[in-house]
């Protein structure tokens, strides 16, 4: 691409699309094993492993950078397992309305962690004179987040707190699990509009902060960037308003589901597809306001990717609703291969390639450079938009692939779950830690360059 990047950017590229290939690749294997073998023992080697990979590369000098690529790539394999097992162990804790709260406290720890790896990675640094030090403080939380799991978390019976456990005698071969999820309209269709989301959050976390610079050139309120490496000012003011509307988001959707829940039994893809498409709204409006007013273009960002952001928690909610127990594994491990592949695997290039075509298509300047971008990135609520449809599909499937998958007690009682205290520290044990620290190197890439509760009540049926 041509397209104008500062240097950093453009180094960071290859680690990211490393990381997304190697995260594809692992997250199918992780699911099948995840559906199979005692999914604690995974999850924790995974994040070993993960955890190795990290301090090993932080012992690379700069000679070997091609190698430094490659161990950054290769932690998307660690971060495969716990994003593929840990929701399935969570499902088959807690349910109902419990199973929605812990899938939030779970999906809280993506932006909380996210914070914490900057500021802990930016202290290591600073304390120590030396941003490898950042490459060596992570590990030591992935590690500690790995035993605690190994020791503390039980590996629940799959099925057991959905009143299927008795049921499961045996496992369906791995094309039989696929023919089935295929088949499942509402699996098929959430995926396709978490693809969306992942389309959306990918191409805005590379373009929009350079985007925003671009507005204050037009504006004249900044110069121009013509250094090797330029001020990341507008990177981490979108950072930091990931991290907070990631958290308003998980805990406005969770409650709203909740109070929705009420009134319909479609509740969460309904929930789901509203924040989508009032979330296109505000993304829209940002292209409008961001040339004359950068704070008004922040108020669109923080409000237009909290509306997005909803639907983190309530996705993964209405899988384990619609996927029988001993298939969610391998459910969610497609559910992210799709949303990689068809969404932040390739929209920053594609947008990329969109302004280059418009900017070679008219003369060169400093306002045609910020709208050639700013048209590229309209594809982006367009595309939220469709999401939005795709979740207005599965709330007219729901229901009836919902049936299939809760057992007759359950639906004639309504039973929920009550949990622990400490099983809810659990939950949060299984996101918290290894979501921390995988952020932490982010922030010092282009350095290196540059130097469960069982419910009441029994029941059975049989499978669909």
């Amino acid at each position: 691409m041509v397209l104008s990047l500062e240097e950093g950017e453009k180094e960071s590229v290859p680690v990211i699309y490393f990381f997304i290939c190697s995260f594809m690749v692992a997250a199918p294997i992780f699911g099948y094993l995840g559906d199979r073998f005692n999914r604690k023992v995974i999850l924790s080697c995974g994040i070993f492993f993960w955890s190795i990979v990290t301090l090993s590369s932080s012992f690379i000098s700069k000679e070997y950078y091609w190698l430094f690529v490659l161990s950054r790539g290769l932690v998307g394999i660690g971060e495969s397992s716990y994003s593929s097992i840990s929701p399935t162990i969570i499902g088959d804790l807690f349910t109902s309305n419990s199973r929605t709260m812990m899938l939030s406290v779970f999906y809280l720890a993506i932006p909380l962690g996210s914070g914490l790896g900057y500021i802990l990675g930016s202290s290591a640094k600073v304390a120590a004179g030396d941003w490898h030090w950042a490459l060596r403080v992570s590990p030591v939380l992935g590690i500690t987040a790995g035993t605690l799991i190994l020791v503390f978390v039980p590996e629940p019976k799959r099925g057991s707190v959905d009143q299927m456990g008795g049921r499961i005698k045996t496992r369906t071969s791995w094309l039989c699990d696929m023919k089935a999820l295929a088949k499942n309209r509402s699996y098929v269709f959430s995926s396709l509009a978490s693809a969306a989301v992942s389309f959306a959050t990918g191409a805005f976390g590379m373009w929009i902060p350079l985007y925003l610079a671009r507005a204050q050139v037009v504006q004249k309120t900044a110069e121009a960037c013509t250094k090797e490496i330029c001020s990341s000012t507008d990177s981490l003011i979108f950072g930091a308003i990931t991290c907070v509307t990631g958290l308003l988001g998980v805990v406005i959707g969770a409650a709203t589901t909740r109070f929705c829940r009420q009134k319909t039994e479609r509740a969460d893809p309904l929930v789901c597809a509203v924040s989508m498409l009032g979330s296109a709204i505000f993304i829209c409006l940002i292209f409008v306001v961001a040339k004359k007013s950068i704070v008004g273009a922040y108020v669109c960002i923080f409000i237009g990717e909290t509306l997005l952001f909803l639907n983190w928690a309530i996705t993964a909610d209405i899988l384990m609703f619609v996927v029988i127990p001993t298939r969610r594994a391998t459910a969610v491990a497609f559910q992210s291969f799709t949303s990689h592949l068809l969404g932040d695997a390739g929209s920053p290039y594609l947008i990329g390639l969109i302004s280059d075509a418009l900017q070679q298509s008219y003369a060169t300047s400093a306002l045609w450079r910020f709208l050639s971008l700013g048209y590229a990135l309209m594809l982006c609520p367009f595309i939220i938009v469709l999401g939005g449809m795709f979740f207005l599909a599965t709330a007219l499937f729901f229901l009836d692939d919902r049936e299939k998958n809760v057992p007759v007690s359950q639906k004639c009682s309504g039973a929920d779950t009550s949990c622990s205290s400490h099983q809810f520290v659990k939950v949060c044990l299984l996101r918290l830690l290894p979501a921390t620290a995988p952020l932490i190197p982010a922030f010092i890439f282009s350095s290196f360059k540059h130097q469960r509760c069982a419910p009441t009540g029994h029941g059975s049926r049989s499978w669909p």
